[in-house]
Order: structure tokens, then sequence, then C-alpha cells
């Protein structure tokens, strides 16, 4: 089956800063999305077309620390930076399964849930977050939960993503099982940077 990209993440320390960072980069404020009880975060989105959106995540003011870290390696980042990209799948178990043959192991699906600002309650299946500095995209399946690109995001078009790491070879593992395509050259520091066009029609990079 054809999996697609589904989300970019952009995590940090401060979520206020963190989307504060976006507003100042690209002219459009992300809108609020909804709190994760029970894993300490929140977040913003922006549409960026094609069925696909940029989550922008950080700790939840107000919960309290959670027990386990928070996911997306958030409890450690000093500054904000796009440290994950999703993929969207409409049968997971298949896609996990396809993707262990392929030599890759995504690992197993969960359930997850998160409350939107008007009380809803929206859940959703995902393997776990990638190990930050791996690049390798987690999966999420959306079943018959309404994509979030059908609120009415603010719009932030996506022109492209590429990544750098030490060690290409080793995100095309991945990328392989899975019959995707991601541009990554070989640099010191992994990373995901994701060009975007601003309502003026600038061009800027999200990293």
């Amino acid at each position: 089956m054809a999996l697609v990209l589904d989300h970019l993440v952009y995590a940090g320390p401060d979520l206020a800063e963190a989307v504060a960072r976006v507003t100042a980069l690209t002219g459009v404020t992300p809108a609020p999305g909804g709190r994760h009880v029970g894993l300490g975060t929140a977040n913003h989105l922006a549409d960026l077309g094609a069925g696909m959106y940029l989550e922008v995540i950080g700790p939840d003011p107000a919960q309290p620390d959670p027990e386990a870290p928070r996911p997306f390696g958030i409890d450690e980042l000093a500054e904000p930076a796009l440290v994950a990209w999703a993929v969207r799948t409409t049968d997971i178990d298949a896609t996990i399964a396809e993707a262990r043959a392929h030599g890759f192991d995504p690992g197993d699906a969960t359930e997850m849930s998160r409350e939107t600002g008007d009380g809803e309650t929206l859940r959703w299946r995902l393997t776990p977050p990638s190990v930050p500095g791996t690049l390798h995209p987690f999966l999420i399946d959306w079943g018959s939960t309404p994509h979030p690109t059908t609120r009415g995001l603010p719009s932030l078009p996506l022109l492209m993503v590429t990544g750098t790491h030490p060690d290409p070879a080793s995100v095309r593992t991945a990328t392989d099982a899975l019959g995707l395509e991601l541009l990554v050259r070989r640099a010191e520091k992994a990373g995901l940077t994701a060009a975007l066009r601003t309502p003026e029609g600038r061009q800027v990079a999200l990293s």
C-alpha cells in the first residue's frame, strides 16, 4: 500500500516559544490543536497542503510533569527543532508487517488520543516516535477519526523536505522498506529541513 507524508513534527522545550518561532519565520501562526493527557504535551497545527500538516509540540503548562519522558526527545531539547516525520497508512498492522519483511522494524502500534479545545477527543494509532537523530519515519493510522487538515487550519504550503545524516544509508534502510523517498545529504549532524512558502510568496526553511 502506498504511504504518504502525514505530518512534520517541530518540537521545543517551550511550546509558546516554538509557536512564536514559526510565526516569526513564516508570518503564519499555527492554531491550537489540543492536549495529550498523560504525556505532558500539547500542540499547535498548520496545514501544509495535500493532506499534510505541521505539528508544533512542546510541554503543556496545564499538565504536571509526566512519569515517562515526553516524546520526540522534548525534555532534552535546548531549542525548537524539526525532529520527526510521520507517514500515513490506512492499515498500520499490515504496513508494520511489510516493513519488517523488508528489514525495518517500526515498532508496534499503540492507541493515542488528544483533547481538542472544544472538548472533543481524537483517537488514532501510531508506532513509537523515532529515536532522535535516526530520521526514521513513524507510522500513523487515523482510522475513522477525521484528519486534522479537515479542521480549517492556517495554510503554510510545504515545498520540499530534506534531511542530513552522518550515515545516509541507515536512513535509506527504513525508507526503502516502506517504499518512501527522502533526499538525505551526508553531514555531521542529523536533521530535517522543510522548505515552506509564506503567504507573501517567500520561501523559508524550517529546521
